[in-house]
């Protein structure tokens, strides 16, 4: 990223301490907010990516910064895989997900695990599949979290990324810069415990090097295949790429 974006600015602490604090602060109020802010596309841009997953028939699934495991859960429920491994660094977040599982009877394949995604707990090949799903612009260092994903993945394995991105057409690119910069943040504002939280993710949004920059590191990281597809006018993009 080009600037450090961090939720209060505090620079006594570093960026992944801040973000687990933000998530651990907003776990209860996110899912309800995030679909009133996304006007629920959030969710047919997941079922795109489960899609991608399920076509190559994985056995092992790693989701990163899987938050209250949305994307997790929707991967249990359509895929091949007998082990889904849900890491994110907020127990804030993880709690909330695992209440999630345990009510849809996923509890006996998705496991919810507190983790670093630059320091991942898993041996080199472990995984079939890997995805991120809003996640990648809050690593704190994008190419070391890369790396680690890439370590853990085996060779073959889809690595499958969802991320906001900054539509380039007009009026899109300007109605996408009115509404994370005054409407996001006053409806994260209003509804959240945390005042800084919105304000932040939609900074860290409008700073993540989106697109061809992205595919670029992803490359440099040495991934292949890699391909983008923006989503919804390119307010998000989904990334595929294979070890």
């Amino acid at each position: 990223m080009t600037e450090k974006i961090t939720p209060y600015n505090d620079s006594n602490r570093s960026k992944k301490e801040q973000v687990a604090e933000m998530f651990d602060t907003i776990s209860e109020d996110y899912d309800g907010l995030n679909r009133v802010i996304s006007f629920g596309i959030d969710i047919k841009w997941r079922k795109k990516v489960v899609k991608m997953i399920a076509k190559t028939h994985p056995k092992r699934i790693l989701d990163v910064a899987t938050g209250t495991g949305d994307l997790a859960i929707a991967l249990a429920k359509n895929t091949d895989a007998t082990e889904v491994i849900g890491l994110d660094i907020s127990v804030g977040m993880l709690a909330v997900g695992k209440d999630k599982i345990k009510d849809k009877g996923l509890d006996t394949i998705i496991k919810m695990v507190k983790g670093d995604s630059e320091q991942l707990p898993y041996e080199d090949n472990y995984f079939d599949a890997i995805t991120v799903a809003f996640g990648v612009r809050n690593f704190e260092n994008l190419e070391k979290g890369l790396s680690e994903i890439y370590r853990v993945l085996k060779p073959g394995g889809s690595f499958v990324v969802l991320e906001t991105s900054v539509p380039t057409k007009t009026p899109y690119k300007q109605g996408y810069t009115f509404y994370c910069t005054k409407i996001m943040p006053f409806i994260g504002k209003t509804f959240s415990k945390d005042q800084s939280a919105y304000s932040y993710l939609s900074e860290s949004a409008a700073a993540f090097p989106y697109g061809a920059a992205f595919n670029n590191i992803l490359q440099k990281t040495g991934f292949i295949e890699v391909r983008d597809t923006p989503q919804t006018f390119g307010v998000a993009t989904i990334y595929l790429a294979t070890k």
